[in-house]
Formats: structure tokens, sequence, C-alpha cells
């Protein structure tokens, strides 16, 4: 029976913490970081006392916040990506489909924004992968004359600047564009324009795999 509580315990503690993560997430995506710690609780609908259980001060709760969007954001790349051995394509297709996620899951897209520059040198999310798949492309002879913490940075301004156009611009093709940065970035990291073409031009996964597992964890039911 002990054992019983102690797990029950365990459980809620898990979902109080993730329902302040979820409540944080949201608040970061309507740019309002800087509500009351009372107010985080009200939309988490968890106890005021239950946030110093598990967070010591509100910006440790939105640090907690960004890397789990991250987290799900670096477990879905590794999903859509583990098919491939040319870490080429592995790169390609891992930015190609974070370009898409800034308009099929707006609420991760912007949390991610909402910390800028920092992601670039983040240890989870885009950046660690994209950063493994140059090197491994520099040492496979696919990408030639790169540095690759140099060609990185690069990659995350792009990245970021991407998805704040494509927020701001909600008329644009987001599919069309990404594919359109993609290409140039490949072409910069030392593909031929025809072989970053063909990189671009293959399909991606589609609904059924990572795509709906991801959608259903971080939209509600």
């Amino acid at each position: 029976m002990a054992r019983a509580a102690s797990a029950r315990g365990a459980r809620q503690r898990a979902q109080t913490r993730a329902a302040l993560i979820k409540a944080a997430q949201r608040l970061l995506a309507e740019d309002r970081a800087h509500v009351a710690i009372l107010e985080i609780t009200q939309l988490a609908d968890v106890g005021m006392g239950s946030f110093y259980n598990h967070f010591e001060s509100r910006e440790q709760l939105f640090e907690a916040a960004v890397d789990d969007a991250l987290e799900q954001q670096g477990a879905f790349l590794d999903l859509v990506t583990t098919d491939l051995d040319d870490p080429a394509e592995a790169f390609a297709r891992s930015f190609r489909m974070v370009g898409r996620l800034h308009r099929l899951v707006p609420e991760l897209s912007k949390v991610m924004l909402s910390h800028g520059a920092a992601l670039v040198a983040s240890d989870h999310g885009l950046a660690p992968r994209a950063l493994r798949d140059i090197a491994a492309a520099v040492a496979a002879g696919r990408f030639r004359d790169v540095e690759p913490t140099a060609a990185l940075l690069i990659v995350g301004g792009a990245a970021l600047t991407l998805g704040e156009h494509l927020h701001q611009h909600p008329e644009v093709d987001d599919a069309a564009l990404t594919d359109t940065v993609t290409q140039s970035l490949l072409v910069m990291l030392g593909l031929s324009i025809e072989e970053a073409h063909a990189v671009v031009s293959q399909p991606l996964p589609g609904p059924g795999g990572p795509l709906d597992e991801l959608l259903a964890e971080i939209r509600p039911a």
C-alpha cells in the first residue's frame, strides 16, 4: 500500500510539474513572460504552494519550459531522420521539418523563438543535431570547405529569421520558402545547385508517424 501511495504521489507531482510547464509555454507563446506567479498557477490549475515544490522562481520555470520545448523538437528530429544514412540529407530534412513546424505547431515555435539567438548555443533541439550532421557531412566529403561551428551560426541565424518571417507573414507559402532557404544553405555548405535541389526534392515524412506524435503531445485533446 505504501508503495502504491508513493507511486501515486510521484505521478501527481509529475502531472503538476507538467501543468506548470505547459502554462509557462503558453505564456511564452503569448509574449507574457512577466506575469505574476499566481497567474501562472491559476493558468496551470494548481495551488500556489505547488509552484515552489518544483521551481525556485518564475525564471527557472520559463527556462524549464524552453528546455522542454527543445527536447520535444529534438526527439521529433531524431525520429524523422532515423532512416537516413547521408548526413547532408539528414541536415536538410531536419531544417525542412523545423521550417514547417512554425505553422504546424505555432505554440512550440513561439516558445523557441522567444529565446532567440540563445537557441544556437543550446544543447537541445535543432542546434546540436545540425552541428552533428554538418560535421559528419564534412567528414564524409559531402560538405566542403566548411568549418562546422561557423556554419552552425549561419544555419541558426537562418532558422530564427525564417521562423520570425513566417509568423509575421502568414500569406507566405511556408513549405516553399523553407525549401528555398534549405537549398541555399546546402549550396553554401558545398553541394552543387543540382545536388542541393535533388536533396530538397526528397519527400518528407507524412501523417501517421512522428509528426502526429508531436502534435498529440503539444495540442490538448
